[in-house]
């Protein structure tokens, strides 16, 4: 059961902030150490070189939600992480990391408009997932609201807000690789949301919550805020 159970799940904590660390690593060195001439001179392929300022803000895009996602896994998610868990989660950090680092860092074009505006989704993205998240925490954390349902905050909009913010700055890091097999990563993103995710911690509320749920359910839209 992923959701309604708590516990520290230390280990597996760990195991995932490794695996993303060296995941991280990896693409690092796709990005700026010249990992995409040693993979051309391994597998014969004549990958470009992508120009330097998209390597850098790549890396940049990486150091950003290695930073967000490790204060997610270490501080912010309280419920218990399965081994099966773990071992899944470094295949989105992998798809994250290395595949936009090979799909972007390829990429010889020159900065546009197009880039500003993925630069500006990425940022709204990972705002509206960490303050959500913040938010969050800090309401459950207080006393008087144990065992209360949570609908304040970015999640008045959404009853899952951080996933909405999720999509955004994956949508807004495939947009600046400027590779449109990109697109298949949020694509994904989006349909594991909607057809898993959501479903079933939607399940998981209801059986919690109950007619508190329900209302909250009637009154707000699941994933994309006044649309879905």
């Amino acid at each position: 059961m992923i959701y309604g159970n708590t516990g520290s799940s230390r280990a597996q904590r760990m195991a995932i902030v490794a695996a993303e660390s060296v995941i991280a690593l990896v693409a690092a060195w796709v990005l700026v150490a010249g990992g995409i001439g040693t993979i051309n001179a391994w597998l014969g392929t004549h990958l470009p070189i992508g120009a330097p300022f998209r390597r850098i803000i790549l890396l940049g895009f990486i150091v950003v939600t290695y930073i967000r996602m490790t204060l997610m896994i270490t501080v912010l998610l309280k419920r218990n992480i399965g081994w099966q868990e773990a071992a899944s989660v470094p295949f989105a950090f992998g798809l994250y990391y290395v595949g936009f680092a090979l799909l972007g860092g390829t990429c010889p074009a020159p900065f546009g408009p197009l880039d500003l505006v993925a630069l500006a989704l990425f940022v709204t993205g990972a705002s509206i997932n960490t303050v959500s998240e913040l938010l969050r925490r800090r309401w459950m954390d207080a006393a008087e609201n144990r065992g209360e349902l949570y609908t304040g905050g970015l999640f008045r909009y959404s009853r899952h807000m951080n996933y909405f913010g999720d999509l955004i700055w994956v949508s807004a890091w495939a947009l600046f690789t400027r590779n449109p097999w990109s697109a298949i990563i949020p694509a994904f993103l989006f349909c594991f949301f909607a057809f898993y995710n959501v479903p079933i911690l939607d399940k998981h509320l209801a059986e919690k919550y109950g007619a508190a749920f329900e209302a909250y359910r009637k009154r707000t839209k699941g994933l994309i805020p006044f649309v879905l």
